[in-house]
Parts: structure tokens; C-alpha cells; sequence
């Protein structure tokens, strides 16, 4: 690069001007040695198309003229070039859009080599070069049914063969869209002068302009980086935590400034897509989904409720806003849409991009009034995004969207949304840092439930005279919502309660710990009014149910008892019919039916909690009720670790009693 550099200021020679002859034999005097010169003019100008301009014999005499030669100290707003040149819609054709061409016609002296070349870095929108009324060149696509125009690029074309100096005609057809004049103020053909010289010379001053180009697009290949990192931590962080959707939405709208920038990089460096294409994608899809998204991200980050309403909202806007811009360019425009329609589409669409940028100043708002300190820190993020996706509105108010320090282009777009990213991650480590925080607060509660659960239900079963008790408790986690009470007397009473709180974690482990605490305190010994007992207590303290089973057993062997939901028992391997009752806390006041039956010496009762019956395997297959019947004779461990073999899904507890003698009552 640096001996390209070298090469091409060797080649920088002095340039020698003659005087010019009036009409149209008017001629300025060039002298080439290994020298480039700038053709600033002045050029014959007019707008409107006729290919006899491109003659060189035609008289241009009645044109007007333009000086190409840029003010002191310009540089181009796009690209950071030096030496910019306001376009005709500044210069007198304020509003014209479409054909016009450039005449200049000179003298090039002691020309001993092959000539080129090279047109201005930005133009407007697509040109065709003549020399002598032989095309040799163009930038676009010419047809019959009309111009396909790219996103401008250095470009350099050999003159003839032939051509070694002498007098010689330079003819520059210019089309502009109609669009081109609402996104820069300053549009319309040339916007700097077109280079003649040497073609070693020209491709010297080509690669010096790729390598602005480079440099202006430093910062967006660092975008590009900066982007797919964004979008693969949040599709990860959405990936480990499906429940948090701000992850999936900030992961969418990293992918959608991803794909803008992507767009931006080929149109820079090729000609794959057409300027109305990526007029299309950028301004009619990319652009209003990426506010839309972030929109949506953010409203997902505070949690702010009403979620499917203001989807509708956002895709509302972005798919009238998205239509509103594609009515703007071809194919719609001028065909479908006529061209005046512009006059009143122009500020709608403006009106409905902005709309979408004050929902999203709307959403943040609600934010900092629910999160306080977050919803402040997001603030200047949003406005960095809403800042950059306004950056063609703020061009044509003539406000700087791109600085160049050292040579380096550093946009609007890019510099806010690497700034944006950058505070979202400030946010998201705060909110994991929090999490983390909460995370091992609950682990604590987690365990201090779990410890006071394991006194309140004892591990192993109390001495009951006359009877052999067995039970197990596999809770899912580290605390269950099974629970069950084993309370025997003297004369050989024996109460049994067995049930299973609705929901899980901590909430579940906490209603545990009251009903279990209710029963160590209540001297009820009837079934039927134990479980009304319960449900008194029950009603409106927790939110969901309680299923309960309460059973009876005198010292004589008769059994009483009474379901709320419950899984019935079973005896010697046959379930026990009970009268069906409402779980407990659905209704304040209700009873209870009891069920007798009589317990045979050697008789074996079990109770089992739905974790046995829900047990699921690798086919998704249940347990069973009929499963859990014929293993119901086994001992407690057996049945427990059978249903937990199969595959345990909730918490298991298996009670087993068996009536082994007569009971003589205490004196």
C-alpha cells in the first residue's frame, strides 16, 4: 500500500492550462506527462436526455455552465473525502430529479500513453461517461424500461485506443432517482469533479479512494463483530432462561442491526443489490422492525404488562410504515403511486417513523416510573438507538451524522449502537448480579424450609403398640409439598393423615409446615371432622388446594375414613372405596363423609401420595393407578423406590400400616 502511494505522488506532475476560444470550438488546453488533472470546468449543463449530446460536434453553446470546482475546505458528509461539491439541487434545480447531462469539450497535449478516467466517488444516482460520443464506460444500468442505479463507488474508465490527445469531447449522462433528494439535502449529479490522466496515474488515485472507503468502514466491520456477539449472548442467555423473553427480543433486534449492516457492506464493496432493493430492505423492513424490536425488548426488560396489545401497536406501525416507504421507490412509484403522491406521503411516513420512536421513548418512560434507577440507566441507550435510526432525517437538517478523526469514519449509527450495546450490558450484569443475589437468598429460605420440614415430618415412624408403621418421603426437590401425620395414644388409637399441597418450591414447603403445626396442635380424632378442621383453616391463606386423606384405626381394628381429594388407600393390595369430597380450601365451610370398614390382624393399609400414580418414564408413559395397586402390599421403601425407578415427577410418600396384635389399654 505504501509503495502504491509512492508510486502515485511520483507520477503527480504540473498541470498546464491554455486559454479557452468562445462557441462551440471552445477548448481548454490540457498538457499530460505522467500527470492527472481535475476537469473542474467549467461544464455545459442541462437537464432533460437526448443522445445527440453525447456528440461532439453538437452545439452546447445555449447551455448553462457549472464549475465543478469544490469550495475550500469541503469535505464529503458520506464518504470523509476532502473535496465535496453540493449537487445541482443547490445550484439552481432545486426539486428536479431525473436525466441531465455534462459537456466539456478540451485539448489534451503530448498525451504519449493510455488515458482513463475517473468520476467522483459519490454521485447521483447512475451516469454514463462518452468520449468523443463513444460510450466507454457507466456506473448502473441503462435499459429500455430503466435505470437500475447502486450505491455509489470509485470508478475509473480507459479512453479509447486511439486516443493519445487532441481535441476531445466529455459527455457525463446523469440520472437521479426521485427519491434521492428527501434523504440529502445537497443531491443531484457530480458532487466533485471528474479526474483525467494517465491509467497508471488514475489507478494510483482509484486505490486511494478504496482505501477511504476502508477507512470509513472500519467502524462498521467492527459493528458487524460487536452485533453477532450481542446476538449470540442474548439467544444464550434466552437459551439458559426461557422464562425471561427480553433476552429473545434484544437477541431479534441485534440480528435485525446485524442484517443492516451486512446490507451496508455489500453495497458499499459490490453491486450485488440495487439501490431500490436496498432501499427496501433497509427502510421498508430492516429499519422499522429494528425500532419495533427494541420497542418490544424494552417493554419486555421492565416487565411492563399488556403485552399483546402492544405488539399489536408496534407490527401495526411497522407494517403501514414499511408499505408507506416501499410506495416511495420502483416498483410502486411512479407507476402505482404517481409522482406527485410524494408531497403528502413523504411527511406520513416521517410521521409514522417517529410515532414508532415515541412509543419507544413512551415504553422507557414507563419504565423509569416502575424501575427507577434501571429505567434511567436504559434511558440514554434508547436514546442512542433512537438517535441512530434517524440519522437520514437529520442529514437532510444538515446535521453531522459522521466524524472523521484520524482518517476514520466513524458514524452515527454505529457509534450508538456500540454505546447502546455497551449500556445493556451494564444492564444485564446488574440484573445478573441481582439474580445471583436473589438466587442465593432463596437457596438459604430453600434449606431453612427443608430443615424445619425435616423436623415436622420425622424420617422414621413412631412407636405405635399393636401396629408396624412404615413411611417414606421423596420430595422432587430439596422441599416437598407432601406431608403426613402419625399420631397414636396409649389406649391404642391410632390417627393417620396423609396430603399433598398444590404447586411446589417454597410456597408448597411453607403450607406444609402450617398444616402439619395445625395437626401436632389439634385433639380431634374423628376423620370427617380433622379434614373440616383443616379446611377452615386453609380457606383464604393459600392460594391453590390441599388433597388429604385422614384415617381412624381403634384399638379393635375398625377403620374410619374420610378423602378430600385424595388418592384412596388400599388394603392387602385391594383399594379401599371412599366418599369423594372437595380438596381442601376451595370452600370455607364444608364436611365430610367417613367410610367403615374393619382391619384384620396381619391386615396391611397403605397410603400413597399422586407421586406415585404420576411417576412418568422416558415414553411419557404414567405409573398408574393400576401400577401402584399391585404393589401396594409391598413395604413402604419397596413402593417408593419402584415409582421412583419409573420416573419420579413429584414428591413421593408412601404410608404403610400393618395390624399386628390385639392392643390391651393402659391402666
Amino acid at each position: 500500500m505504501r509503495a502504491s502511494r509512492l508510486i502515485f505522488s511520483c507520477l503527480l506532475l504540473s498541470i498546464f492550462l491554455g486559454p479557452v476560444s468562445p462557441g462551440i470550438q471552445a477548448q481548454t488546453q490540457i498538457a499530460l506527462g505522467n500527470a492527472t488533472t481535475p476537469l473542474n470546468g467549467p461544464w455545459k449543463f442541462r437537464t432533460g436526455d437526448n443522445m445527440a449530446w453525447a456528440q461532439p460536434d453538437f452545439d452546447d453553446s445555449a447551455w448553462a455552465t457549472m464549475d465543478l470546482t469544490p469550495p475550500p475546505g469541503s469535505f464529503d458528509p458520506l464518504l470523509g473525502s476532502s473535496g465535496y461539491l453540493p449537487g445541482w439541487t443547490a445550484r439552481g434545480y432545486k426539486g428536479y430529479f431525473g436525466y441531465a447531462w455534462y459537456r466539456l469539450t478540451t485539448n489534451v497535449q503530448d498525451g504519449q500513453t493510455r488515458l482513463a478516467i475517473k468520476l467522483p466517488d459519490d454521485v447521483d444516482d447512475a451516469y454514463q461517461v462518452y468520449v468523443n460520443g463513444q460510450r466507454i464506460g457507466e456506473f448502473g444500468r441503462f435499459t429500455a424500461r430503466g435505470v437500475v442505479a447502486y450505491s455509489t463507488q470509485p470508478r475509473s474508465f480507459l479512453l479509447p485506443k486511439n486516443f493519445r490527445g487532441g481535441p476531445v469531447t466529455l459527455a457525463i449522462r446523469m440520472w437521479m432517482g426521485a427519491f434521492t433528494p428527501l434523504v440529502d439535502p445537497d443531491a443531484g449529479g457530480l458532487h466533485g469533479p471528474p479526474v483525467l490522466g494517465q491509467a497508471s496515474a488514475i489507478d494510483g488515485l482509484l486505490q486511494l479512494d478504496w482505501d477511504v472507503d476502508d477507512r470509513a468502514n472500519y467502524i462498521a466491520f467492527f459493528q458487524v463483530a460487536i452485533l453477532l456477539l450481542a446476538l449470540l449472548v442474548a439467544f444464550g442467555l434466552f437459551w439458559l432462561d426461557r422464562k425471561e423473553p427480553a433476552y429473545l427480543w434484544l437477541g431479534l433486534a441485534s440480528a435485525a442491526l446485524l442484517s443492516l449492516e451486512i446490507v451496508n457492506l455489500v453495497t458499499n464493496y459490490t453491486t450485488w443489490l440495487d439501490s431500490n432493493t436496498v432501499f427496501l430492505l433497509e427502510d421498508a423492513v430492516l429499519t422499522p422492525a429494528t425500532i419495533g424490536l427494541w420497542v418490544l425488548f424494552w417493554a419486555y426488560w421492565f416487565r411492563l404488562g399488556q403485552m399483546a396489545r402492544l405488539h399489536r401497536m408496534v407490527w401495526g406501525l411497522v407494517a403501514v410504515l414499511g408499505l408507506g416507504m416501499a410506495m416511495l421507490r420502483a416498483p410502486l412509484y411512479g407507476s402505482v403511486v404517481p409522482v406527485h403522491a410524494i408531497v403528502w406521503l413523504s411527511p406520513f411516513t416521517l410521521a409514522l417513523k417517529l410515532l414508532l420512536g415515541a412509543l419507544l421513548v413512551w415504553v422507557v418512560y414507563r419504565g423509569i416510573y416502575k424501575e427507577k434507577a434501571e429505567g434511567w440507566l436504559a434511558l440514554p441507550a434508547v436514546l442512542l438507538v433512537i438517535f441512530s435510526r434517524y440519522s437520514e432525517e437529520l442529514s437532510v437538517l444538515h446535521v453531522p451524522t459522521t466524524v472523521y478523526p484520524f482518517g476514520i469514519g466513524f458514524g452515527i449509527n454505529g457509534a450508538a449502537t456500540i454505546l447502546s450495546l455497551g449500556i445493556i450490558t451494564v444492564l444485564l450484569l446488574r440484573r445478573f448480579l441481582r439474580g445471583q443475589h436473589e438466587r442465593e437468598q432463596f437457596r438459604m429460605e430453600i434449606e431453612q424450609a427443608r430443615q424445619v420440614q425435616s423436623l415436622l415430618i420425622p424420617s422414621t415412624s413412631p412407636s405405635t403398640p399393636g401396629y408396624t408403621m412404615e413411611s417414606v418421603y421423596l420430595p422432587a426437590s430439596r422441599v416437598g409439598g407432601d406431608f403426613f401425620h402419625i399420631r397414636p395414644d396409649d389406649d391404642g388409637f391410632l390417627l393417620i393423615v396423609i396430603g399433598d399441597v398444590s404447586g411446589k418450591g417454597l410456597k408448597a414447603a411453607m403450607t406444609v409446615s402450617a398444616i402439619v403445626g395445625a395437626l401436632r396442635g389439634c385433639t380431634l380424632q374423628r376423620p370427617a371432622e380433622v379434614l373440616a378442621y383443616l379446611n377452615r383453616i386453609l380457606h383464604g391463606q393459600i392460594g391453590g388446594f390441599v388433597t388429604c386423606c385422614a384415617a381412624a384405626i381403634s384399638k379393635d381394628g375398625k377403620l374410619a375414613l374420610a378423602n378430600a381429594g385424595h388418592p384412596s388407600p388400599y388394603r392387602n393390595g385391594e383399594e379401599l372405596a371412599t366418599a369423594g369430597g372437595l380438596p381442601l380450601g376451595i370452600v370455607a365451610e364444608r364436611s365430610y363423609e367417613e367410610t367403615r370398614y374393619q382391619l384384620a390382624l396381619g391386615d396391611r393399609l397403605t397410603f400413597v401420595s399422586d407421586g406415585v400414580v404420576e411417576a412418568t418414564n422416558e415414553k411419557r408413559e404414567l405409573f398408574g393407578f393400576e401400577r401402584t395397586q399391585q404393589i401396594s402390599h409391598q413395604p413402604a421403601a419397596m413402593i417408593a423406590q419402584t415409582a421412583q425407578q419409573f420416573g419420579q415427577e413429584d414428591d413421593i410418600t408412601v404410608v404403610s400400616v400393618v395390624r399386628a396384635a390385639e392392643v390391651v389399654a393402659a391402666v
